[in-house]
């Protein structure tokens, strides 16, 4: 059971109509969001930081972020969010090779050099305590420029936020996210957990 209740979608004109850019990503509107919109401001400045980080500017794709975003999400254990991103990421194009293969990405060659580097930091920055240290920051800046970085840690941050944000809340897991939990982390240790 969540420790706060989401509020229904049409609780709020300004903020349902935010939360739409939610429709692409994930198919609905995360109840997340909509236990955030019990305070407006937060689900409003949520919603616009999401978006401005999902925007793709440099060379990271919507796909790869979703991936970095679960590699951030699974590492600390979200549960919530490791189905949120893997659901966005294949929506994104994500191949069922490659979402089956993300925690082999070492040494897969469904990946790249650079997507390997972006991984790498993304399991360093969010480590408690934080593990980047120079040979990732070197691998990071062989491959991506300092705009895409930026990009890289926005999204690491983003799901920073998430993973406590819905693993203290306990949020209701929606049933687009739990299906998609079964089908595309089946060969890993995901459960819906507390989610429920």
């Amino acid at each position: 059971m969540p420790l706060v209740t989401p509020l229904s979608v049409d609780h709020n004109e300004e903020i349902a109509q935010l939360a739409k850019f939610f429709n692409e990503t994930l198919g609905f509107p995360p109840n997340s969001v909509l236990t955030m919109m019990r305070r407006p401001a937060i689900a409003k400045a949520f919603i616009n930081l999401n978006v401005a980080v999902m925007q793709n500017d440099g060379r990271v794709t919507a796909e790869q972020k979703r991936l970095i975003g679960y590699l951030t999400s699974a590492s600390t254990g979200c549960r919530y969010c490791e189905a949120h991103t893997i659901l966005a990421a294949h929506r994104y194009g994500g191949s069922d090779e490659r979402l089956a293969a993300i925690w082999e990405f070492r040494d897969s060659d469904l990946f790249t050099v650079a997507e390997k580097a972006a991984f790498e930091f993304a399991l360093a920055a969010s480590a408690v305590p934080n593990a980047v240290d120079q040979t990732i920051e070197d691998e990071l800046h062989k491959h991506w420029d300092d705009g895409e970085i930026v990009e890289i840690l926005g999204v690491i941050a983003l799901f920073g936020y998430l993973n406590r944000w819905n693993d203290s809340m306990a949020t209701t897991m929606e049933q687009g996210a739990v299906s998609a939990g079964g089908e595309f982390l089946s060969n890993s240790d995901w459960t819906q957990g507390k989610h429920l």
